[in-house]
């Protein structure tokens, strides 16, 4: 391309890089899930991230932490790496699209995985072939809650920490969601 470009046919250029390294636009849309939803994604996976089959934690838990020990465990409200403890970026779990829906990839459930804040920004709009990464198996999260348990009744019993109105929308979020996962468990029991 570069030798067509030098010969002065900018014509054979474009043709050359437009068949061997076209560009593709990475369509920008904002997703935005229900914490119910995140965290159906989370008790299905375990609360592992599933590109690396490390333990994630509840991101209530994590933000609870923080509440309770502010200057030792801090936490930025728009994630300022600067200002937020590590622990955030490496533990904090998110959904992301095993497909990349720049890449063609479905919104939906069904391409919804766990991993952490961290493997989510370094994935970006890659696939994972791309990356050389695979896919872990998903987790038991009657093994590994991310501490959910921890979190749930450590408000129960400090209940003055459901004036911070994030911890009190997770909590809710997570009993209602931990209760359809032992339904579900109970109706349908594994082989």
């Amino acid at each position: 391309m570069v030798a067509a470009v030098d010969a002065g046919d900018l014509e054979e250029g474009r043709l050359i890089l437009g068949r061997e390294y076209p560009f593709t636009p990475v369509a920008k849309s904002s997703r935005r899930y229900t914490d119910r939803q995140c965290l159906r994604v989370f008790y299905r996976d375990g609360f592992l991230d599933r590109y690396s089959g490390t333990k994630l934690v509840h991101p209530a838990a994590l933000r609870a932490l923080s509440v309770i020990m502010p200057g030792e465990f801090p936490a930025h409200p728009n994630w300022l790496m600067s200002q937020s403890h590590f622990a955030f970026w490496e533990l904090f779990p998110t959904i992301d699209h095993l497909v990349p829906v720049a890449r063609g990839g479905a919104d939906e459930e069904s391409n919804w995985v766990s991993t952490s804040m961290l493997r989510n920004s370094a994935k970006a709009h890659w696939t994972l072939e791309e990356l050389g990464w695979t896919l872990s198996p998903p987790g038991d999260y009657t093994q590994w809650d991310g501490l959910s348990g921890w979190f749930t009744g450590y408000l129960e019993a400090n209940p003055d920490l459901f004036a911070d109105k994030y911890l009190a929308r997770w909590y809710r979020a997570t009993v209602h969601t931990r209760g359809e996962y032992r339904l579900s468990a109970t109706t349908h029991p594994p082989n």
